[in-house]
């Protein structure tokens, strides 16, 4: 693919290949289940607890385990050599009335989606997150930041990404439709069909809504994609120059700490709660005052009165007759609303049942 030039002749030929690439890499990830192989990649066992997830990954000896320790209060071995941590840690953040469930991953080496060094437990543990942390050390280069992206890209998981808008449904019969609503520079009918019949696919409804590329293609088709979003978290910063994190403030979605010291672990935390979007809804029962110290964490894309009432009790919708919201998501205080009102960051619910 390095070889080739890039033109609108050779585009057809690029994305078979890049399709071919795609498929490969899943079935090295994805051994068969015949014979004697291991299994996909397993994560650690790490029961899910909290309202939310956050993995912090990145190389050995760049202070997660420390990063840990300060945050949660947890015990993760710290020592000078690498690869002190061998399983996953987890631990607990309060913030905000919210419980953040925060995973030390061991180190991962170059190779990692190859199964170097358990590293495709560690990033098949990593895709079961709402939010990764690269931890990345100040005073190595910045290139880490690129080899652990294509790490986790090789993986299946696209960092601070949104999920490509375009539909693909297969069919029965009638071959391949292809409609855009915006000039396409990237894809053209010939190479769509080169991709997917690479995947044998031959009947297919395929409508882009922007610019789409051969890979943005595949991922949809391939439909294991994981976008979750990341903080890359610069550490040890108290051993380098202001020159060097002026340099470093360049980078997006960045946030200089030092664990060590205790350095910004505050403004970590709250970017964390910006990137997890996490929606507290206080509960309210009737005659009495709000609950403001036990608040019902929503996920910012599913936060409906139903979502809020599956979080609370699986048989709650079945006695649900109104409910009664103050705050940001309504005009009047209070207001009656149905199931499929949506909420806004600490509203104030009360839920009327039939009698």
């Amino acid at each position: 693919m390095a070889r080739t030039q890039k033109n609108k002749a050779t585009a057809h030929h690029l994305g078979l290949l890049k399709a071919k690439l795609a498929k490969l890499r899943r079935e090295l990830l994805e051994p068969s289940s015949k014979g004697g192989g291991g299994g996909a990649g397993e994560g650690f066992d790490v029961t899910k607890s909290g309202d939310s997830r956050v993995g912090l990954v990145g190389f050995p000896s760049v202070g997660k385990s420390t990063l840990l320790n300060k945050l949660t209060g947890t015990f993760s071995e710290v020592a000078s050599y690498e690869f002190t941590t061998l399983t996953c840690i987890p631990g607990v953040i309060g913030y905000r009335g919210a419980k953040i469930q925060l995973l030390d991953l061991p180190g991962i080496i170059e190779g990692a989606k190859d199964g170097k060094g358990r590293g495709r437990q560690v990033i098949s543990t990593a895709r079961t997150c709402n939010c990764i942390l690269i931890v990345l050390d100040a005073i190595k280069p910045i290139t880490h930041k690129r080899l652990i992206e294509k790490e986790l890209e090789g993986f299946g998981i696209r960092l601070n990404k949104e999920p490509p808008n375009l539909t693909f449904r297969k069919k029965d019969k009638g071959g391949i439709n292809f409609t855009s609503t915006v000039a396409n520079t990237h894809l053209d009918l010939e190479t769509i069909k080169a991709i997917c019949s690479e995947y044998r696919i031959h009947n297919a409804d395929i409508s882009l809504r922007y610019d789409a590329t051969a890979d943005d293609l595949i991922d949809v088709i391939e439909g294991s994609r994981k976008y979750i979003p990341c903080i890359y978290v610069v550490n040890k910063i108290d051993q380098i120059t202001i020159e060097e994190l002026e340099i470093l403030d360049k980078l997006p979605h960045y946030c200089p700490i030092s664990a060590h010291l205790e350095w910004n672990l505050d403004g970590l935390l709250e970017k964390i709660w910006e990137y997890l979007n996490l929606t507290r809804i206080y509960t309210k029962p009737k005659g009495m005052n709000p609950d403001y110290d036990d608040p019902v964490i929503l996920s910012s894309k599913r936060r409906t009165v139903e979502d809020f009432c599956n979080r609370i009790h699986k048989d709650m919708l079945k006695q649900f007759k109104y409910a009664l919201v103050w705050g940001s998501s309504v005009k009047h205080k209070p207001q009656r609303v149905g199931k499929e009102h949506e909420l806004e960051d600490e509203d104030v619910v009360q839920i009327i049942k039939k009698v």
